[in-house]
């Protein structure tokens, strides 16, 4: 190249809409902001980083993402729930709904200990996985 790193030469490429869509899909998968750039690079044989998405670690994320608004949703229950309790203070009834409240407390518990104990796991194995591919 020159000094002042112009490019001069002008090359005009055709594709079908096929071919094109393919190289759009390649394109976006890499960190080149500009498909020129991503076609020079592969032209002249530069190296491409290509971004890699694996679909078991999106799945995790789904299902993570799914497992915490489960949690939200049992958590805004127990709220209302109290809530409605507190506003009844000094009812008679008062009593029977704090003792129905340990009751589902004690049961939900456990489901949300387990559900907290599955999204750590999955927090595990996404962190391995990133080290594993920085490594």
């Amino acid at each position: 190249m020159s000094k002042t790193n112009n490019r001069t030469r002008w090359k005009n490429l055709r594709f079908q809409p096929e071919e094109y869509q393919l190289l759009e899909g390649r394109f976006k998968k890499t960190p080149f902001r500009k498909l020129s750039e991503y076609m020079r690079s592969v032209l002249l044989e530069k190296p491409v980083t290509v971004f890699y998405r694996d679909r078991a670690m999106d799945d995790i994320l789904e299902e993570m993402v799914l497992l915490r608004q489960e949690l939200n949703a049992i958590g805004n229950n127990l709220n209302q729930a109290m809530h409605s309790i507190n506003s009844a203070h000094g009812n008679a009834d008062t009593r029977l709904w704090m003792n129905l409240m340990r009751v589902i407390n004690s049961t939900l518990e456990p489901s949300i200990d387990r559900i907290k104990e599955r999204m750590n796991q999955y927090a595990d194995i996404w962190s391995q996985k990133l080290r594993a591919a920085k490594a």
